[in-house]
């Protein structure tokens, strides 16, 4: 297994790191009082919401299911517009006063075959009713004891119920008011938690790109670009889904979890010991959720990598994948990586496949106890049904956040892998830095460039340059010849500072550049390289990189290094779009328009990387016609495999295994007949032999 994906299996095994987490919080810290209402929102919200069945309850026990409610009369004077009067006296529900009135008669109403009755007592249900008529006067016969009763006629019936009907309505309107109320907390808190969360993923993406605009070349040599794409998007995404659905939203489960175990120990103790017998079965069913989700979510992370990382691999290599005709063979290979993951996915199913239905079962089991239980206590005249409807109603509650624990875990374990990811980024430590007191270099430079004993290498000590010494006056043109893997291109590297020398020192206009910022080093070197990039946009966007040059600049560097010939052929001329890495463009239009992104900026020194290497004979001869007036008075520094280009050179340094082996102009160094007479000899065989 290579070493990226070993690396992928340690991070991924990591379900919670307190220090990791540690610093994830410090970046939600600036918004602490944000997400601090979040919370406080979250508790009305979750308040509000075990509420509702509470006053389901309310309105089943106290008003629906009220009629037959113990009762005592009083003057129809006393307690005014409590009640229902009757017979000139006032009846009222014992559970509507503030005192039991232990010695005062109790009344009763009571239904039976349809007909209501005010019964003198209390009846028990347990025992079989009947109705007795004896003249004028009723009875009803309830076991061995007998009650007076009275027939109660319809609308005085309304009258005993007229309280019961305005509390559901006031208990409908309050039920109304908390559910619109709710809505708009809930919106409330969602927003401003989603727009934290995203300020905070806004600022950790920047955070990164910046760390990544710091670092030098040899970081990007080492880490493929797909990779550092994936840590800027992928994972910071991630990191938004832990902020937003487990960090804040984990003390809403709490808050429900222990809202509704609160409120079922004070609505009934034994219903409630009943009701949560199952739950140790549950945080059981958990643990032995937890250890095989990490093992199954980490396989298919490893899995997913692999597939990306070929997909990644085979997708950019599609030219030579066809070329060489090698379709079925990395047809058979993407297979396999496929298959594996197939597998993998699977496996993670089947857990996922087994833990939901099993919380299910649980749930099911727990709600069938309950009704079991709780349904015997309602039909025994022990327990109330609004009691009971309210059970049902937070049991179902409290099992939302536990078959939620699996995504949450998810969640938890992929912002674990995504952080240490990220903060191994953030943690590679700058190794070109800028000097802690630098010096400034005025606006217009000599443009001397001198190397004095350097030495360089791209990995420990395998030296790419060996003791380079020379000196570039201020307005020369220095070429650099030689053969593939001589050090040319590492010389240019190293004078924009994209890489730090081991020994020696560079200098520009006699200061080292290592006492210069890099901003303002590089804004006075202009660099035209052989593999010109071309960013997604427009011609005119790529000449001026989006900085604010006049369009009458542009088009003027356009002109002068002859790129305005094709650019004016265009359907939108300095409008047209640029896809990426300019496809549409063909190597001669992308070399030209780098030349005149270069000069945009009117550099002090201009560096040409093979510059013409990749141009056919009529575009180079358009170049060649610009060359001559750009390194007017400027520094220049050419790098040729056609030594036709560079023959005008002040000075040319032949380079040979990362030394300089000869140093003087054209005619002299093919008077030598050394390294430079050789290498001409092979380009120009022909014309010599004439």
């Amino acid at each position: 297994m290579p070493d990226d994906f070993r690396e992928e299996e340690k991070i991924m095994g990591k379900a919670y790191d307190s220090r990791l987490m540690k610093r994830l919080l410090e970046y939600a810290y600036p918004y602490w009082k944000i997400l601090v209402v979040c919370i406080l929102l979250l508790l009305i919200v979750t308040g509000i919401e075990l509420a509702r069945p509470y006053l389901i309850k309310i309105a089943i026990d106290d008003h629906i299911n009220a009629i037959d409610k113990p009762m005592v009369s009083f003057q129809v004077d006393d307690f005014e517009n409590k009640g229902a009067v009757y017979n000139n006296r006032r009846f009222i529900r014992l559970d509507n006063l503030n005192n039991d009135y232990p010695g005062r008669q109790k009344y009763q109403l009571y239904e039976l075959k349809s007909d209501y009755y005010l019964v003198d007592g209390l009846i028990n249900e347990n025992k079989e009713t009947t109705i007795n008529e004896t003249g004028q006067r009723l009875q009803i016969q309830n076991g061995e004891n007998s009650y007076d009763a009275q027939l109660l006629p319809e609308e005085v019936l309304d009258d005993f119920r007229e309280q019961d009907y305005y509390a559901l309505q006031r208990i409908a309107l309050i039920y109304l008011t908390i559910i619109v109320l709710g809505f708009g907390i809930n919106y409330l808190q969602i927003y401003l938690l989603n727009k934290t969360t995203q300020k905070i993923i806004y600022n950790m993406r920047q955070e990164i790109f910046t760390h990544l605009q710091k670092m030098s070349l040899s970081y990007f040599d080492k880490n493929p670009v797909g990779r550092l794409v994936t840590r800027v998007t992928n994972d910071t995404e991630t990191l938004n889904e832990m902020y937003t659905n487990v960090l804040v939203n984990l003390f809403k489960d709490v808050f429900i979890i222990l809202g509704i175990v609160i409120i079922m120990f004070r609505l009934n103790v034994q219903l409630t010991l009943v009701s949560l017998a199952i739950v140790p079965f549950v945080i059981a069913a958990a643990f032995i959720f937890r250890d095989y989700a990490r093992d199954a979510y980490r396989t298919v992370r490893i899995k997913l990598a692999k597939i990306n990382s070929a997909l990644s691999e085979n997708i950019s290599g599609m030219k030579i994948v066809q070329i060489f005709n090698q379709e079925k063979r990395k047809l058979k290979e993407f297979i396999n990586i496929n298959e594996d993951y197939y597998n993998a996915s699977m496996r993670q199913i089947k857990i996922f496949a087994v833990f939901r239905p099993s919380m299910d079962l649980l749930y099911s089991l727990a709600l069938a106890i309950l009704i079991w239980y709780g349904g015997g206590r309602v039909y025994s005249q022990v327990l109330q049904f609004g009691v009971l409807y309210a059970f049902i109603n937070y049991i179902q509650k409290f099992f939302r956040p536990i078959n939620d624990l699996s995504e949450k875990y998810n969640m938890l374990q992929s912002a674990m892998a995504s952080s240490e990811r990220i903060f191994k980024i953030l943690d590679t430590e700058i190794d070109i830095k800028d000097p802690i007191d630098p010096v400034q270099l005025p606006e217009n430079i000599e443009g001397k460039v001198e190397f004095k004993d350097v030495w360089f290498a791209y990995e420990d000590e395998e030296w790419v340059l060996k003791d380079i010494n020379f000196k570039i006056s201020p307005g020369e043109t220095v070429a650099l010849v030689g053969a593939t893997g001589a050090g040319k291109t590492s010389i240019i590297n190293l004078i924009s500072r994209f890489y730090d020398i081991q020994d020696g020192e560079i200098l520009i206009d006699n200061t080292n550049i290592k006492k210069i910022e890099k901003s303002n080093l590089r804004e006075k070197i202009g660099v035209v390289l052989q593999d010109v990039f071309l960013f997604t946009g427009n011609i005119g966007s790529n000449i001026s990189l989006n900085v604010d040059l006049d369009k009458s600049r542009i088009k003027e560097t356009a002109r002068y290094v002859n790129a305005d010939k094709f650019i004016s052929k265009l359907s939108n001329k300095y409008e047209h779009e640029v896809k990426e890495r300019g496809s549409t463009l063909s190597a001669g239009q992308k070399q030209l328009l780098a030349f005149a992104r270069a000069l945009a900026f009117d550099p002090d020194i201009l560096v040409l990387d093979e510059a013409t290497a990749n141009i056919d004979t009529e575009t180079e001869m358009l170049i060649q016609d610009a060359l001559e007036k750009l390194t007017e008075e400027r520094t220049t520094i050419v790098i040729a495999h056609r030594l036709s280009t560079i023959q005008h050179a002040d000075k040319i340094l032949v380079m040979h295994k990362g030394k300089i082996k000869e140093r003087g102009t054209h005619q002299e160094l093919l008077s030598k007949k050394g390294l430079y007479y050789n290498l001409y000899q092979l380009q120009y065989k022909d014309q010599m032999d004439q």
